[in-house]
């Protein structure tokens, strides 16, 4: 599950309110004026940052296979599993066709898992928590990021807003976790690569298409007052540093060896995706997130837990009713020593690599 989503849609997944968050993220809610009253001057000789121009690696283009697909055997029922991967090449046109064969022919198709929230409010009740949504990005007590960070934190951050955001003063008031996740993304965007799920858009398109079943296992939370967990929220102050921080040092270092495992996806070489380990600061956030008590009231502690079992649970399901399913989960859960296959191989099942 991409968890820089759960973590800014937390108590948000009702269509219209995470739409709301993702524009404060996105930065589109807020006008690009001049920086900060009170902003730190940075010399940005100081301090170590990753340019496009820099980067060894050059992001792909054109059409391409992508990976193999893993599969998982019961006797003669079998579970094709691809891999996926993010970001990609932004310009790379993935050439389908197999994976697309392989759906049509299946009795069902299983997505990965997700989290959702269930807030049950209307619509027009939904607008009014609007003003505290917004509020909940804004560190409490009026704080900037100034106020919070570190000094080197910010010396770094400073530079790399303007690199990939340029100037934003709204962006000066948000959480350090919520000012991570908008860096990340921008620097994504800049060095030519792409969030967009596009393996998920063309799986699902292509099972509708032949009204082959899917199954999305998820874990509902339920959040029975959202305006009371916002506020309580909005005033929280929740541990973000290691987030903040493990963001900056993958900006900062990590953006070539993202273009190498994009490249690698799209050309199909599971050796070097195996090889170049991804220094995943989302658990960190996650992490800084879950630890709030608002987090630990509404139950999310065990959610990755929850998740893994769910999934696990619809895999077995699948593989005991249909002659073919078709699954896709993040290929870095697939390559882990103690991932999926890892628990359906205990179980007796047996494991094909591509």
């Amino acid at each position: 599950v991409p968890m820089r989503r759960f973590v800014a849609g937390a108590f948000l997944s009702i269509p219209y309110m995470s739409a709301m968050l993702m524009i404060a993220l996105s930065g589109s809610a807020f006008a690009q004026t001049a920086p900060a009253d009170g902003a730190v001057p940075v010399d940005s000789t100081s301090v170590q940052t990753t340019s496009p121009r820099d980067l060894e690696t050059v992001v792909i283009a054109g059409r391409y296979p992508g990976p193999g697909l893993w599969k998982i055997r019961k006797g003669d029922h079998v579970l094709w599993i691809l891999g996926s991967q993010s970001p990609l090449p932004k310009r790379m046109d993935w050439d389908s066709a197999n994976v697309e064969r392989i759906v049509s022919r299946s009795q069902e198709v299983l997505m990965p898992p997700s989290v959702e929230m269930d807030a049950d409010v209307g619509f027009f009740r939904g607008l009014t928590l609007l003003p505290s949504l917004f509020k909940a990005l804004k560190n409490p007590d009026g704080k900037t990021l100034s106020d919070v960070l570190p000094a080197v934190q910010y010396a770094r951050w400073q530079v790399l807003k303007q690199r990939y955001i340029g100037s934003n003063r709204k962006m000066e008031e948000w959480r350090p976790i919520f000012a991570a996740v908008e860096l990340y993304e921008k620097a994504i965007e800049h060095s030519g690569m792409t969030e967009k799920d596009i393996v998920s858009d063309v799986i699902r398109r292509t099972a509708k298409k032949h009204r082959v079943h899917i199954t999305t296992p998820k874990v509902t939370i339920k959040i029975k007052d959202p305006k009371a967990a916002l506020k309580a929220f909005s005033n929280e102050v929740i541990d973000d540093q290691e987030c903040f921080r493990k963001t900056l040092d993958r900006i900062e270092s990590d953006l070539d060896t993202m273009i190498q495992r994009a490249n690698a996806w799209a050309e199909g070489d599971i050796e070097t995706l195996r090889a170049l380990r991804s220094s995943d600061q989302f658990n960190a956030c996650f992490a800084a997130f879950s630890s709030s008590a608002i987090a630990r009231k509404e139950g999310m502690l065990d959610v990755e837990k929850r998740l893994t079992d769910i999934w696990l649970d619809a895999a077995e399901a699948a593989l005991a009713k249909n002659a073919s399913s078709f699954a896709v989960l993040p290929a870095n859960q697939l390559l882990q020593a103690d991932g999926y296959f890892e628990a359906m191989a205990a179980k007796g099942y047996v494991i094909e690599e591509p």
